[in-house]
């Protein structure tokens, strides 16, 4: 899977499809945040940097401050691929991400979604 134009991606132009897939499902933007905290160890004034700055995906994930150690416990199929399965880190990371998202649309609890 060629991923070149996922990495050089810009967070800010997916971040409103996330608050937006979650908001349809009656989610907030407030639990997207919580989730993207959860998993990269950024912080509110962080995220509002890496939106500003149009930091791509790459940057994002290479200076999370720290990427949960649960990341490991997420599990199952996005996008047609297994996310614990995904060899390239960078794709897995994003994968991650779009499965957390995808769990809050869902109506899973935060404390599910959140590994706890």
């Amino acid at each position: 899977m060629n991923n070149t134009k996922v990495f050089k991606m810009a967070f800010a132009s997916v971040y409103p499809h996330y608050i937006a897939k979650a908001k349809k499902k009656g989610r907030s933007k407030e639990e997207v945040d919580e989730i993207i905290f959860w998993l990269t160890g950024y912080n509110e004034q962080d995220l509002q940097q890496i939106l500003n700055n149009k930091t791509d995906f790459e940057n994002f994930f290479a200076k999370a401050p720290q990427i949960n150690p649960n990341v490991t416990k997420i599990t199952g199929v996005i996008c047609g691929y297994r996310v614990e399965e995904i060899e390239d880190p960078l794709v897995q990371k994003i994968r991650y991400l779009d499965k957390l998202i995808d769990e809050l649309a869902k109506g899973k609890s935060m404390d599910k979604i959140l590994r706890k």
